[in-house]
């Protein structure tokens, strides 16, 4: 199995197949609840990030395509540790700024944190500790979700999924 198929394994089994809570930003064609149209998401595609897919009866094959060339390749995971490959993979599906966190747990700064992932950051992810490139990744992750505006409603989820991340990467 290569790095992206057990990635896309992994998070696709944490976020299920089809929902359409409304209160679930992700859920909505506009990105915020009320804009748009409710479609849900199923296997974690979003009506927010692909308003034009029909999510109720997305397959899984055309999931996976999406989640490998929306969130894997511009992200270049497959030439960094799969470990650090998998938490960005699962960051970026589920929201927020995995480049940039990436950028910044490899010990990269100001100008280089630029959200774009091309060789000088491969480099630098690639030649720091991948267990303290996870820590500060996660830390920004975690940062982030507190930050948000549905934290009170998600929280317990989102702090679970992290921490089952981490003991999987430590596995």
């Amino acid at each position: 199995m290569t790095a992206f198929t057990d990635a896309f394994a992994y998070t696709v089994g944490i976020e299920g197949g089809f929902q359409n809570d409304p209160r679930d930003n992700g859920n909505w064609t506009g990105g915020k609840v009320g804009a748009g149209v409710c479609k849900g998401t199923k296997y974690g595609i979003s009506a927010a990030s692909f308003p034009n897919e029909d999510i109720p009866n997305l397959t899984l094959d055309r999931a996976q395509f999406l989640a490998k060339t929306r969130y894997w390749d511009p992200l270049r995971l497959d030439q960094i540790d799969a470990r650090v490959a998998a938490e960005a993979f699962d960051t970026a599906y589920n929201g927020g700024y995995a480049a940039k966190w990436l950028q910044a747990a490899a010990g990269l700064t100001g100008t280089q944190v630029d959200g774009n992932i091309g060789p000088a950051s491969i480099a630098a992810i690639n030649a720091a500790d991948p267990e303290k490139v996870l820590m500060r990744f996660d830390a920004s992750r975690l940062e982030y979700m507190t930050d948000c505006a549905t934290w009170p409603t998600y929280s317990r989820g989102w702090t679970k999924r992290v921490a089952a991340n981490l003991r999987r990467a430590a596995a």
